[in-house]
This record gives structure tokens, C-alpha cells and sequence, in this order.
């Protein structure tokens, strides 16, 4: 696995308003509560869905708390990707009191 220290990170408040964002929750997570906007494709399906991401812009990762972001933005960026961790993930994003929409029409929240 590659070294987490060589990988680009950011916190939730570094994040552009305008941010590509791939979120890498499963199904269920993402119904949820997610980032309006965002583009959603699970972990386990980025080997077979990764052109689906846009290859010329920075993409920012995020799962719910770090770990399976950091293992997409990992693969991305072997794969010539401009990816970039978010830290805390998606529980840093709610605590940070950032806008998510939900798809079960309940408050959105982070699973």
C-alpha cells in the first residue's frame, strides 16, 4: 500500500465550495446523508467504475471517517488521478456544520 504521508490531504474546511467530490460510502451511507453534488461510487466498485471520474480535475475523497478515502485516493493517484483525502470524512463534514442532503427524505446524517 502506499505510503498515507505521500498522499494529498485536506480537512473539510480546505475544500473549495466548487469541489469535485467522490464519495466512497456504500449504498446505505449515502441515502443517508451526502454532499450535494457529489459523485458516489463505492469503494469496492472503483476498480470497475473509475471512468466515471473526471481525469483532469482534482478530486476530492471522502468516505465516513478517513480510511476508505484514503485507500481510493491511493489507487486514484496510482492510476494518474489528481485525488485528495479528506480527513475526518464524512462525520468531519457534519461536525463542521457543512450542507448534505439525504435521499430517504428524513435529516440527513452520517452512518
Amino acid at each position: 500500500m502506499d505510503n498515507a504521508a505521500n498522499l494529498p490531504s485536506a480537512s473539510v474546511e480546505e475544500i473549495p465550495e466548487d469541489a469535485n467530490v467522490l464519495d466512497v460510502r456504500e449504498d446505505f451511507e449515502w441515502e443517508a446523508g451526502h454532499i450535494e453534488g457529489a459523485q458516489h461510487i463505492p469503494l469496492a466498485r472503483l476498480p470497475e467504475c473509475y471512468g466515471e471520474v473526471e481525469p483532469d480535475e482534482t478530486v476530492y475523497v471522502i468516505c465516513r471517517s478517513g480510511g476508505r478515502s484514503l485507500k481510493a485516493t491511493a489507487w486514484l493517484q496510482r492510476y494518474g488521478f489528481e485525488p485528495v483525502n479528506v480527513l475526518g470524512g464524512m462525520g468531519a463534514w457534519m461536525d463542521a456544520g457543512r450542507p448534505m442532503v439525504s435521499e430517504t427524505g428524513e435529516t440527513p446524517t452520517v452512518r
